[in-house]
């Protein structure tokens, strides 16, 4: 190496850089603390305990979906059932405690009821060769009429053993502040925060996480290419986001206290949403759980700051909730685009820099090295002819 490349080499300095991927992720916690900002500015004791036990505490049950929901997202594929278990398994769980079934057996049972729907889907894509959207709207389908059959009135769960299901809503204050700014956290918090850590062990720490990556990277085939266990993955993937959206269902139905065949619809689109704006490309490949995370406090707080507000009909909400999610998404592109395009300027720059000194090493030890075999040839065949000549003289 020359004198000139150890110099420069000396003199580079480090620069922060920040992966591509993680960039919508940043993007949404900033519009998070935006957003808390412009509500404390704008209505006042928007940042207090309060505010933040009922923001966490009353979308425990979309915390746990929009994280369920980001697991197909990353291969690419998608999970529209999840609205369609909620309803199924509150039904299901409902009737059950009615009917005298102890309450902790129906919050398992409404567990399984989305573990078997979720396990449906996975089926149906593995050894169907399915499209995710075709597979999980028949099975959306299906839990919809299922929940109808079973029961079309609301299923009320105040009192006695039906009441037991409402102990997931069992809240306690961890801080006692003034005015009713406590810190409360609710049981139905805290079995979503398991879910957010098992999800987030299982994406980031397993081999079928990383396969599950692998599957949504850009070249679809690379999976199977490096002979990882994708039709096994794909079962998983549903399997957990059924299982999570039973999950959900119990939490939910603790908090309002009854069971109805049209609960959970449109969910799944809520928790698409959610995903997005915390960073999970649509197209699969790329996504955190946390983002996830992140971008369901995005969403809940906007519905939260739009609430507080009062001047907005209730009907624009899904609108204002579209619009939002446009802008955000477009950001994220022009953002990601714009990292991508630096970055291969950069390359293309760095692979065209030649250092003057080094090509010149280079030229003259291969112009060495060939001058070098030539007079070996050229002795190891002049050698026998001079002896011939010898010889003869």
């Amino acid at each position: 190496m020359s004198a000139a490349t150890v110099s420069a080499t000396r003199h580079t300095k480090k620069k922060f850089s920040l992966p591509v991927s993680k960039i919508p992720a940043v993007v949404a916690i900033g519009v998070f603390i935006l957003m808390f900002l412009y509500g404390q500015f704008a209505y006042g004791k928007f940042f207090r305990l309060g505010t933040v036990s009922t923001l966490l505490n009353d979308n425990a049950y979309l915390f746990i979906m929009a994280v369920g929901m980001t697991i197909p997202i990353l291969t690419g594929g998608i999970d529209l059932s999840v609205g369609a278990v909620v309803a199924l398994s509150s039904v299901v769980g409902g009737s059950l405690a009615v009917a005298g079934v102890p309450w902790y057996l129906c919050a398992l049972i409404m567990v399984l009821v989305g573990s078997v729907f979720g396990l449906l889907s996975g089926t149906l894509i593995r050894y169907f060769d399915m499209q995710p959207f075709i597979a999980t709207l028949a099975t959306m389908y299906l839990g919809q009429g299922l929940a109808g059959m079973i029961s079309t009135d609301p299923i009320q769960l105040l009192d006695g053993n039906a009441g037991g299901l409402r102990n997931f809503n069992y809240t306690f204050t961890l801080y006692d502040g003034r005015k009713a700014n406590d810190l409360d956290v609710s049981v139905a918090l805290l079995i979503a925060i398991v879910v957010v850590i098992f999800a987030y062990w299982v994406m980031h720490r397993t081999r079928s996480g990383r396969t599950i990556y692998a599957m949504g990277a850009p070249s679809k085939q690379s999976a199977d290419l490096m002979g990882l266990p994708t039709g096994r993955s794909l079962q998983l993937i549903y399997l957990l986001s059924g299982t999570f959206s039973g999950i959900a269902s119990v939490v939910y139905v603790a908090g309002v206290g009854k069971a109805q065949n049209v609960m959970g619809q449109g969910w799944e689109l809520n928790a698409i949403t959610c995903a997005v704006i915390g960073g999970t490309i649509i197209t699969g490949g790329s996504g955190y759980v946390l983002g996830t995370v992140v971008g369901t406090l995005v969403y809940t707080t906007m519905n939260l700051i739009i609430t507080r507000d009062g001047r907005v009909p209730s009907t624009w909400m899904t609108i204002i909730t579209g619009i939002v999610l446009l802008l955000f998404v477009v950001i994220q592109r022009l953002i990601i685009v714009g990292a991508e395009r630096r970055t291969r300027t950069a390359t293309l720059a760095s692979a065209q820099t030649v250092d003057p000194s080094a090509a010149q090493t280079d030229v003259s030890a291969g112009a060495g090295a060939g001058t070098g075999t030539g007079a070996n040839s050229g002795t190891g065949t002049s050698r026998p002819g001079a002896a011939q000549a010898t010889q003869r003289e």
